[in-house]
């Protein structure tokens, strides 16, 4: 799996981490939302409805496999926070606009992770996920 943390109104790295990501989706191809998966999680779900993912997914022309999600806050900051996407300091972990700009890559069953920054080089992050799992095949690097 692939994980980010992002919300449809961020004015900041958000737009480029998903169109980053994007690229990393195209170049494991039909693997994705097969052997790979991908997850965007908001940070803001009081505004990040499903609709108002969805459509933001279509408009960056996101393909099948990647889903964006929401919650409630609670779980949320859950899952966040168990990903290692958070601050120590309160003040700078409230801050939206201070969001890591990471994706973590995983393989539950062999209980490897890592992260890496999302808007690294997509090759290099689409090699990191093969890192997870051998059997990934990278057919191409857009």
């Amino acid at each position: 799996v692939l994980i980010n943390m992002m919300y449809v109104q961020c004015g900041g790295i958000c737009p480029g981490m998903t169109a980053n990501l994007l690229k990393v989706q195209r170049a494991l191809g039909d693997q994705v939302g097969r052997s790979v998966f991908m997850y965007s999680i908001t940070l803001q779900p009081e505004f990040d409805s499903p609709e108002a993912l969805a459509q933001y997914a279509k408009m960056q022309h996101v393909r099948p496999g990647w889903q964006f999600l929401t919650g409630s806050r609670a779980d949320i900051d859950e899952v966040r926070r168990k990903l290692g996407f958070y601050d120590r300091n309160p003040v700078l972990d409230q801050d939206k606009g201070q969001h890591t700009g990471m994706v973590c890559i995983g393989n539950d069953a062999l209980d490897r992770w890592c992260a890496t920054p999302a808007l690294r080089e997509p090759g290099q992050i689409a090699a990191a996920v093969r890192m997870m799992n051998r059997s990934i095949k990278i057919p191409s690097i857009a």
